[in-house]
Protein backbone atom coordinates (compact mmCIF):
# COMPACT_ATOMS: atom_id res chain seq x y z
CA UNK A 1 0.00 0.00 0.00
CA UNK A 2 1.18 3.90 -1.22
CA UNK A 3 2.50 5.15 2.50
CA UNK A 4 2.53 8.46 0.61
CA UNK A 5 0.34 11.27 0.75
CA UNK A 6 0.60 12.57 -2.72
CA UNK A 7 -2.76 11.23 -4.65
CA UNK A 8 -4.83 10.89 -1.89
CA UNK A 9 -7.62 13.04 -1.46
CA UNK A 10 -9.79 14.44 1.17
CA UNK A 11 -12.86 15.16 -0.81
CA UNK A 12 -16.56 12.47 -0.59
CA UNK A 13 -14.82 12.58 3.41
CA UNK A 14 -17.19 13.07 6.51
CA UNK A 15 -17.68 16.58 6.62
CA UNK A 16 -15.65 18.36 9.62
CA UNK A 17 -18.48 20.13 10.95
CA UNK A 18 -20.74 17.03 10.75
CA UNK A 19 -17.90 15.75 13.29
CA UNK A 20 -18.66 18.34 15.07
CA UNK A 21 -22.24 18.50 15.11
CA UNK A 22 -21.42 14.87 16.66
CA UNK A 23 -19.11 16.13 19.19
CA UNK A 24 -22.27 18.60 20.82
CA UNK A 25 -24.66 16.11 20.74
CA UNK A 26 -22.69 13.19 22.39
CA UNK A 27 -21.23 15.91 25.02
CA UNK A 28 -23.63 14.88 28.27
CA UNK A 29 -22.90 10.95 27.30
CA UNK A 30 -19.42 10.55 26.47
CA UNK A 31 -16.48 11.19 28.00
CA UNK A 32 -13.43 13.52 27.10
CA UNK A 33 -11.00 10.66 27.18
CA UNK A 34 -7.21 11.34 27.87
CA UNK A 35 -4.83 11.43 25.34
CA UNK A 36 -1.61 10.61 27.69
CA UNK A 37 2.41 10.66 26.44
CA UNK A 38 3.21 6.69 27.82
CA UNK A 39 6.72 6.46 28.82
CA UNK A 40 7.77 3.10 28.79
CA UNK A 41 6.43 2.96 24.89
CA UNK A 42 8.06 6.27 24.51
CA UNK A 43 11.43 5.17 25.77
CA UNK A 44 11.66 1.82 23.81
CA UNK A 45 10.90 2.88 20.48
CA UNK A 46 12.53 6.51 20.94
CA UNK A 47 9.70 8.27 20.38
CA UNK A 48 6.50 10.38 21.88
CA UNK A 49 4.17 7.72 21.79
CA UNK A 50 0.85 8.98 23.31
CA UNK A 51 -2.40 6.65 24.01
CA UNK A 52 -5.78 7.83 23.37
CA UNK A 53 -7.44 5.82 25.91
CA UNK A 54 -10.60 5.16 24.82
CA UNK A 55 -10.90 1.83 26.96
CA UNK A 56 -11.82 4.74 29.78
CA UNK A 57 -15.15 5.62 28.43
CA UNK A 58 -18.29 4.08 30.18
CA UNK A 59 -18.79 1.38 28.03
CA UNK A 60 -15.23 1.00 27.91
CA UNK A 61 -14.52 1.49 24.56
CA UNK A 62 -15.33 4.12 22.00
CA UNK A 63 -18.36 2.53 20.32
CA UNK A 64 -20.78 4.57 22.42
CA UNK A 65 -19.83 7.51 20.30
CA UNK A 66 -21.19 6.27 16.94
CA UNK A 67 -24.39 4.30 18.79
CA UNK A 68 -25.62 7.54 20.69
CA UNK A 69 -24.97 9.97 17.65
CA UNK A 70 -27.28 7.55 15.26
CA UNK A 71 -30.03 6.83 17.48
CA UNK A 72 -29.84 10.66 18.67
CA UNK A 73 -30.87 11.69 15.47
CA UNK A 74 -33.69 9.33 14.89
CA UNK A 75 -36.99 10.42 14.14
CA UNK A 76 -39.60 10.42 16.79
CA UNK A 77 -41.69 8.16 15.28
CA UNK A 78 -38.89 5.67 14.97
CA UNK A 79 -37.67 6.33 18.55
CA UNK A 80 -41.27 4.67 19.62
CA UNK A 81 -40.82 1.84 17.18
CA UNK A 82 -37.39 1.00 18.74
CA UNK A 83 -34.28 -0.36 17.14
CA UNK A 84 -32.25 -3.28 16.33
CA UNK A 85 -28.22 -4.32 15.96
CA UNK A 86 -25.74 -7.11 15.81
CA UNK A 87 -22.16 -6.76 17.45
CA UNK A 88 -19.42 -9.06 18.70
CA UNK A 89 -20.07 -7.22 22.15
CA UNK A 90 -19.01 -3.52 22.18
CA UNK A 91 -20.82 -1.92 19.83
CA UNK A 92 -23.90 -3.36 21.99
CA UNK A 93 -23.15 -2.09 24.58
CA UNK A 94 -23.04 1.41 23.20
CA UNK A 95 -26.61 0.96 21.76
CA UNK A 96 -27.81 -0.53 24.91
CA UNK A 97 -26.31 2.63 26.88
CA UNK A 98 -28.26 4.92 24.39
CA UNK A 99 -31.77 3.06 24.57
CA UNK A 100 -31.58 3.27 28.26
CA UNK A 101 -30.54 7.06 27.98
CA UNK A 102 -33.44 7.82 25.26
CA UNK A 103 -36.16 4.82 26.97
CA UNK A 104 -35.89 3.43 23.24
CA UNK A 105 -36.64 -0.28 23.03
CA UNK A 106 -33.75 -2.09 21.35
CA UNK A 107 -33.17 -5.59 20.36
CA UNK A 108 -29.34 -6.77 20.43
CA UNK A 109 -27.99 -10.25 18.51
CA UNK A 110 -24.63 -11.22 19.55
CA UNK A 111 -22.87 -14.26 18.52
CA UNK A 112 -22.85 -17.14 20.43
CA UNK A 113 -19.30 -17.39 21.57
CA UNK A 114 -19.53 -13.55 22.73
CA UNK A 115 -17.28 -13.49 26.46
CA UNK A 116 -20.23 -13.71 28.68
CA UNK A 117 -18.38 -10.90 30.36
CA UNK A 118 -19.57 -8.52 26.69
CA UNK A 119 -23.41 -10.01 27.51
CA UNK A 120 -23.65 -9.12 30.96
CA UNK A 121 -22.47 -5.62 30.43
CA UNK A 122 -24.51 -5.33 27.69
CA UNK A 123 -27.60 -6.03 30.27
CA UNK A 124 -26.18 -3.95 32.61
CA UNK A 125 -26.31 -0.84 30.59
CA UNK A 126 -29.80 -1.19 28.86
CA UNK A 127 -31.54 -2.91 32.07
CA UNK A 128 -35.60 -3.64 30.82
CA UNK A 129 -34.70 -1.39 27.45
CA UNK A 130 -33.24 -4.22 26.11
CA UNK A 131 -33.47 -7.84 24.77
CA UNK A 132 -29.56 -9.82 24.34
CA UNK A 133 -29.96 -12.72 21.34
CA UNK A 134 -27.47 -15.01 20.95
CA UNK A 135 -27.41 -16.48 17.76
CA UNK A 136 -24.52 -18.23 15.40
CA UNK A 137 -21.19 -18.72 15.69
CA UNK A 138 -19.68 -14.92 14.17
CA UNK A 139 -20.34 -11.39 13.94
CA UNK A 140 -22.05 -12.16 10.73
CA UNK A 141 -24.51 -14.95 11.74
CA UNK A 142 -25.86 -12.59 13.93
CA UNK A 143 -26.47 -9.67 11.39
CA UNK A 144 -27.83 -12.01 9.45
CA UNK A 145 -30.70 -12.48 12.22
CA UNK A 146 -30.84 -8.83 13.29
CA UNK A 147 -31.55 -7.70 9.42
CA UNK A 148 -34.21 -10.15 9.40
CA UNK A 149 -35.86 -9.23 13.11
CA UNK A 150 -35.85 -5.37 11.26
CA UNK A 151 -37.92 -6.24 8.16
CA UNK A 152 -40.27 -8.90 10.31
CA UNK A 153 -40.94 -5.86 13.09
CA UNK A 154 -40.30 -2.73 11.04
CA UNK A 155 -37.75 -1.12 13.25
CA UNK A 156 -34.60 0.90 12.76
CA UNK A 157 -30.97 -1.05 12.13
CA UNK A 158 -28.05 0.72 14.09
CA UNK A 159 -24.91 -0.48 11.82
CA UNK A 160 -21.82 -0.92 14.11
CA UNK A 161 -20.10 0.59 11.23
CA UNK A 162 -21.21 1.51 7.69
CA UNK A 163 -23.40 4.24 8.37
CA UNK A 164 -22.84 7.65 8.18
CA UNK A 165 -24.06 8.71 11.52
CA UNK A 166 -22.19 6.24 13.56
CA UNK A 167 -19.21 7.37 11.35
CA UNK A 168 -19.58 10.55 12.40
CA UNK A 169 -19.66 9.76 16.22
CA UNK A 170 -16.30 7.52 15.92
CA UNK A 171 -14.82 11.07 14.26
CA UNK A 172 -14.99 12.75 17.27
CA UNK A 173 -12.47 10.62 18.83
CA UNK A 174 -10.03 11.78 16.00
CA UNK A 175 -11.36 15.47 17.24
CA UNK A 176 -10.18 15.11 20.48
CA UNK A 177 -7.10 13.95 19.64
CA UNK A 178 -6.29 17.01 17.78
CA UNK A 179 -7.76 19.03 20.23
CA UNK A 180 -5.75 18.05 23.09
CA UNK A 181 -2.24 17.26 20.97
CA UNK A 182 -0.04 20.00 22.02
CA UNK A 183 2.72 18.51 18.85
CA UNK A 184 2.49 17.75 15.49
CA UNK A 185 1.20 14.43 14.49
CA UNK A 186 3.29 12.16 12.43
CA UNK A 187 1.69 9.17 13.05
CA UNK A 188 -1.81 7.50 14.29
CA UNK A 189 -2.18 3.75 14.57
CA UNK A 190 -5.90 3.10 14.33
CA UNK A 191 -7.43 -0.50 14.87
CA UNK A 192 -9.92 -1.43 12.29
CA UNK A 193 -12.67 -4.01 12.29
CA UNK A 194 -15.35 -2.53 9.68
CA UNK A 195 -13.90 0.56 9.61
CA UNK A 196 -15.85 2.97 11.33
CA UNK A 197 -13.62 4.30 13.85
CA UNK A 198 -10.97 4.67 10.99
CA UNK A 199 -12.95 6.09 8.52
CA UNK A 200 -14.34 8.64 10.93
CA UNK A 201 -11.46 9.59 13.13
CA UNK A 202 -9.30 9.66 9.69
CA UNK A 203 -11.63 11.76 8.24
CA UNK A 204 -11.54 14.67 11.05
CA UNK A 205 -7.36 14.16 11.30
CA UNK A 206 -7.05 14.35 7.38
CA UNK A 207 -8.87 16.96 6.41
CA UNK A 208 -7.30 18.91 9.89
CA UNK A 209 -3.96 17.55 9.76
CA UNK A 210 -3.00 16.14 6.32
CA UNK A 211 0.28 15.82 7.29
CA UNK A 212 -0.43 13.07 9.93
CA UNK A 213 -0.20 9.29 8.35
CA UNK A 214 -2.97 6.70 9.67
CA UNK A 215 -1.86 3.47 9.78
CA UNK A 216 -4.56 1.18 10.08
CA UNK A 217 -4.02 -2.02 12.20
CA UNK A 218 -6.07 -5.72 11.55
CA UNK A 219 -5.54 -8.75 12.75
CA UNK A 220 -4.10 -11.22 10.57
CA UNK A 221 -6.65 -13.86 10.56
CA UNK A 222 -9.17 -11.07 9.57
CA UNK A 223 -7.82 -9.07 7.30
CA UNK A 224 -11.07 -7.62 5.54
CA UNK A 225 -9.91 -4.04 4.79
CA UNK A 226 -6.69 -4.69 3.26
CA UNK A 227 -7.67 -7.45 1.16
CA UNK A 228 -10.57 -4.88 0.02
CA UNK A 229 -8.05 -2.20 -0.63
CA UNK A 230 -5.61 -4.37 -2.15
CA UNK A 231 -8.09 -5.67 -4.52
CA UNK A 232 -9.98 -2.28 -5.34
CA UNK A 233 -13.67 -4.12 -4.56
CA UNK A 234 -15.29 -5.00 -0.95
CA UNK A 235 -13.91 -8.34 -0.48
CA UNK A 236 -16.07 -10.93 2.03
CA UNK A 237 -13.47 -13.64 3.38
CA UNK A 238 -14.57 -17.02 3.04
CA UNK A 239 -13.13 -17.52 6.87
CA UNK A 240 -11.60 -15.80 9.95
CA UNK A 241 -10.05 -16.19 13.26
CA UNK A 242 -12.37 -14.69 15.75
CA UNK A 243 -9.69 -14.64 18.56
CA UNK A 244 -9.44 -10.93 18.06
CA UNK A 245 -13.58 -10.24 18.21
CA UNK A 246 -13.81 -6.95 18.28
CA UNK A 247 -12.23 -6.83 15.08
CA UNK A 248 -12.96 -9.87 13.07
CA UNK A 249 -15.66 -9.04 10.70
CA UNK A 250 -15.46 -10.85 7.25
CA UNK A 251 -16.47 -7.63 5.60
CA UNK A 252 -16.02 -4.34 5.96
CA UNK A 253 -18.63 -1.99 5.38
CA UNK A 254 -18.97 -0.31 1.89
CA UNK A 255 -19.37 3.78 3.06
CA UNK A 256 -15.93 2.88 5.23
CA UNK A 257 -14.16 1.51 2.56
CA UNK A 258 -14.08 4.30 0.49
CA UNK A 259 -13.24 6.24 2.82
CA UNK A 260 -10.02 4.32 4.19
CA UNK A 261 -9.19 4.45 0.66
CA UNK A 262 -9.13 7.52 0.92
CA UNK A 263 -7.24 8.22 4.57
CA UNK A 264 -5.52 5.08 5.48
CA UNK A 265 -1.58 5.30 4.31
CA UNK A 266 -0.65 1.58 5.50
CA UNK A 267 -2.50 -1.38 6.96
CA UNK A 268 -0.52 -3.71 9.46
CA UNK A 269 -1.53 -7.23 9.94
CA UNK A 270 -0.88 -8.45 13.52
CA UNK A 271 -0.90 -12.01 14.63
CA UNK A 272 -2.69 -13.17 17.31
CA UNK A 273 -0.33 -14.07 19.51
CA UNK A 274 1.56 -10.60 18.93
CA UNK A 275 -2.17 -9.52 20.18
CA UNK A 276 -1.52 -11.47 23.60
CA UNK A 277 2.10 -10.12 24.48
CA UNK A 278 0.85 -6.89 24.14
CA UNK A 279 -2.08 -7.11 26.41
CA UNK A 280 0.30 -8.92 28.86
CA UNK A 281 3.05 -6.47 29.03
CA UNK A 282 0.86 -3.80 28.92
CA UNK A 283 -1.03 -5.14 31.78
CA UNK A 284 2.56 -5.87 33.92
CA UNK A 285 3.95 -2.15 33.05
CA UNK A 286 0.95 0.11 33.54
CA UNK A 287 -1.54 -1.73 34.74
CA UNK A 288 -3.92 -1.46 32.13
CA UNK A 289 -6.13 -4.34 31.02
CA UNK A 290 -7.43 -4.39 27.46
CA UNK A 291 -9.27 -6.63 25.22
CA UNK A 292 -7.21 -8.22 22.05
CA UNK A 293 -8.90 -5.49 19.46
CA UNK A 294 -8.12 -2.65 22.36
CA UNK A 295 -4.32 -3.55 21.73
CA UNK A 296 -3.57 -3.76 17.98
CA UNK A 297 -2.79 -0.43 17.64
CA UNK A 298 0.35 -0.69 20.19
CA UNK A 299 1.10 -3.89 18.51
CA UNK A 300 1.52 -2.68 15.35
CA UNK A 301 4.49 -0.51 16.59
CA UNK A 302 7.10 -3.30 16.45
CA UNK A 303 6.38 -3.21 12.60
CA UNK A 304 6.72 0.13 12.20
CA UNK A 305 9.71 0.85 14.69
CA UNK A 306 12.35 2.27 12.35
CA UNK A 307 9.68 4.44 10.60
CA UNK A 308 8.38 6.13 14.05
CA UNK A 309 11.98 6.59 15.35
CA UNK A 310 11.63 10.10 17.14
CA UNK A 311 8.25 10.71 15.68
CA UNK A 312 5.07 11.90 17.34
CA UNK A 313 2.30 8.80 17.38
CA UNK A 314 -0.81 8.42 18.75
CA UNK A 315 -1.64 4.81 19.41
CA UNK A 316 -6.06 4.24 19.97
CA UNK A 317 -6.69 2.71 22.95
CA UNK A 318 -10.27 0.75 21.29
CA UNK A 319 -11.21 -1.21 24.40
CA UNK A 320 -11.13 -2.75 27.36
CA UNK A 321 -14.27 -5.58 27.49
CA UNK A 322 -11.71 -8.64 28.17
CA UNK A 323 -13.23 -11.38 30.27
CA UNK A 324 -11.25 -12.61 32.87
CA UNK A 325 -11.20 -16.59 32.28
CA UNK A 326 -9.48 -15.42 28.93
CA UNK A 327 -5.86 -14.84 30.90
CA UNK A 328 -4.82 -18.56 30.01
CA UNK A 329 -5.56 -18.80 27.18
CA UNK A 330 -4.15 -14.94 26.33
CA UNK A 331 -1.31 -16.44 28.29
CA UNK A 332 -0.23 -19.39 26.00
CA UNK A 333 -0.90 -17.83 22.90
CA UNK A 334 1.62 -15.62 23.83
CA UNK A 335 4.74 -18.06 25.00
CA UNK A 336 3.79 -19.90 21.80
CA UNK A 337 4.08 -16.79 19.76
CA UNK A 338 7.42 -15.66 21.50
CA UNK A 339 8.74 -18.97 20.81
CA UNK A 340 8.97 -20.03 24.93
CA UNK A 341 6.62 -22.72 25.08
CA UNK A 342 6.30 -26.07 22.77
CA UNK A 343 4.45 -28.92 23.01
CA UNK A 344 5.79 -32.81 21.97
CA UNK A 345 4.62 -36.29 21.27
CA UNK A 346 7.72 -37.90 22.95
CA UNK A 347 7.70 -42.14 22.31
CA UNK A 348 9.07 -43.17 26.32
CA UNK A 349 10.77 -47.00 25.99
CA UNK A 350 8.01 -48.49 28.26
CA UNK A 351 10.53 -49.20 31.51
CA UNK A 352 10.53 -48.03 35.00
CA UNK A 353 12.94 -44.81 35.21
CA UNK A 354 12.76 -43.57 31.65
CA UNK A 355 10.35 -40.56 32.68
CA UNK A 356 12.66 -40.19 35.49
CA UNK A 357 15.58 -39.51 32.60
CA UNK A 358 14.24 -37.33 30.31
CA UNK A 359 13.30 -35.22 33.67
CA UNK A 360 16.73 -35.36 35.28
CA UNK A 361 19.11 -35.74 32.47
CA UNK A 362 17.14 -33.67 29.75
CA UNK A 363 15.44 -30.57 31.10
CA UNK A 364 17.40 -27.87 32.54
CA UNK A 365 16.84 -26.62 35.81
CA UNK A 366 14.50 -23.52 34.57
CA UNK A 367 12.58 -25.81 32.19
CA UNK A 368 9.05 -26.37 33.03
CA UNK A 369 6.68 -29.17 31.89
CA UNK A 370 3.29 -27.64 32.41
CA UNK A 371 1.32 -30.36 30.40
CA UNK A 372 1.67 -34.15 30.33
CA UNK A 373 -0.58 -37.17 29.00
CA UNK A 374 0.99 -40.83 29.12
CA UNK A 375 -1.15 -43.96 28.87
CA UNK A 376 0.98 -47.55 29.28
CA UNK A 377 0.77 -49.77 26.94
CA UNK A 378 1.59 -53.18 27.90
CA UNK A 379 2.10 -54.71 24.91
CA UNK A 380 4.30 -51.91 23.04
CA UNK A 381 8.33 -50.94 23.25
CA UNK A 382 7.40 -47.22 23.42
CA UNK A 383 4.59 -45.30 24.33
CA UNK A 384 3.81 -41.81 23.23
CA UNK A 385 3.41 -38.83 25.79
CA UNK A 386 2.23 -35.88 25.58
CA UNK A 387 4.39 -33.05 26.68
CA UNK A 388 4.16 -29.36 27.15
CA UNK A 389 7.32 -27.70 27.94
CA UNK A 390 8.23 -24.18 29.00
CA UNK A 391 11.20 -22.59 28.54
CA UNK A 392 13.13 -19.31 29.41
CA UNK A 393 14.25 -18.71 26.72
CA UNK A 394 14.50 -19.15 22.74
CA UNK A 395 18.36 -20.52 23.46
CA UNK A 396 17.06 -22.96 26.17
CA UNK A 397 14.63 -24.43 23.48
CA UNK A 398 17.68 -25.05 21.46
CA UNK A 399 19.54 -26.70 24.29
CA UNK A 400 16.66 -28.67 25.14
CA UNK A 401 16.55 -30.22 21.17
CA UNK A 402 19.93 -31.16 20.96
CA UNK A 403 20.00 -32.84 24.41
CA UNK A 404 16.83 -35.40 22.75
CA UNK A 405 18.97 -35.41 20.10
CA UNK A 406 22.06 -36.25 21.40
CA UNK A 407 20.22 -39.19 23.79
CA UNK A 408 18.12 -40.34 21.20
CA UNK A 409 14.94 -39.45 22.32
CA UNK A 410 11.87 -39.89 19.68
CA UNK A 411 10.29 -36.97 19.67
CA UNK A 412 7.63 -34.83 17.08
CA UNK A 413 7.27 -31.05 17.59
CA UNK A 414 3.62 -30.11 17.09
CA UNK A 415 4.03 -26.35 17.15
CA UNK A 416 4.71 -26.30 13.44
CA UNK A 417 1.86 -28.90 12.43
CA UNK A 418 -1.01 -26.20 12.83
CA UNK A 419 -3.48 -28.95 12.04
CA UNK A 420 -2.39 -31.47 14.45
CA UNK A 421 -1.73 -28.98 16.87
CA UNK A 422 -4.73 -27.81 17.02
CA UNK A 423 -6.71 -31.27 17.19
CA UNK A 424 -4.81 -32.58 20.41
CA UNK A 425 -3.78 -29.94 22.21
Amino acid sequence: MDNTQGDKHTENLIPVEDIVKAQIRLKHVVQHTPLIKNINLSERYEANIFLKREDLQLVRSYKIRGAYNKISTLSESEKKKGVVCASAGNHAQGVALACREMGIKGTIFMPIPTPNQKVRQVKMFGKEFVDVVLVGDTFDDSYAEALLFKEQNNVQFIHPFDDLKVIEGQGTVGLEILEDSQVDLDYIFVPIGGGGLAAGSGSYIKQISPNTKMIGVEPLGAPAMKTSITQGVNVKLDKIDKFVDGAAVKQVGNITLEICKKIIDDIILIPEGKVCTSILKLYDEEAIVVEPAGVLSISALDFYKDQIKGKNVVCIISGSNNDITRMEEIKEKSLLYEGLKYYFIIRFPQRAGALKEFVVEILSETDDITHFEYTKKVNREKGPALVGIEVKSKDDYKKLIAKMDERGFNYQLLNEKADLFNFIV
